[in-house]
């Protein structure tokens, strides 16, 4: 696995570690519908929040648009409306950027909520 990859994996479990800390019930990782892919699926209280994850090694980290882009997330919408429908979900749905920053060997976490709207 490239190392690229392998990083990312990490920043995906740091996140994990992190949501369920902040009382967070992990309900998927890495689900796929389609060409789509949700990093996570969590839910807390009466929400199911989408997480992007996004792992970094250097500093810099640019606009969200730059990260996220039109197409990506329509293709998260998709995603998350085929896992709700899928699984008879009544709940209000958030879509929430982690952004994940390795520096010198620690990585630090930065969480976006409500970082985009679905409609």
């Amino acid at each position: 696995m490239a190392d690229h990859n392998d990083l990312g994996s990490i920043g995906e479990q740091f996140a994990v570690d992190y949501l369920l800390k902040k009382g967070y019930k992990i309900r998927y990782r890495n689900y796929r519908y389609l060409k789509a892919e949700i990093d996570i699926i969590a839910q807390k209280n009466n929400k199911v929040i989408v997480l992007e994850v996004k792992t970094r090694s250097t500093d810099f980290i640019g606009e969200l648009s730059d990260m996220i882009p039109p197409k990506k997330i329509k293709l998260l919408v998709m995603a998350a409306n085929h896992y709700i429908v899928d699984n008879d979900l009544d709940f209000e749905v958030q879509f929430d950027i982690v952004l994940v920053h390795k520096e010198k060997g620690a990585l630090k976490l930065n969480h976006i909520e409500n970082a985009f709207y679905h409609f």
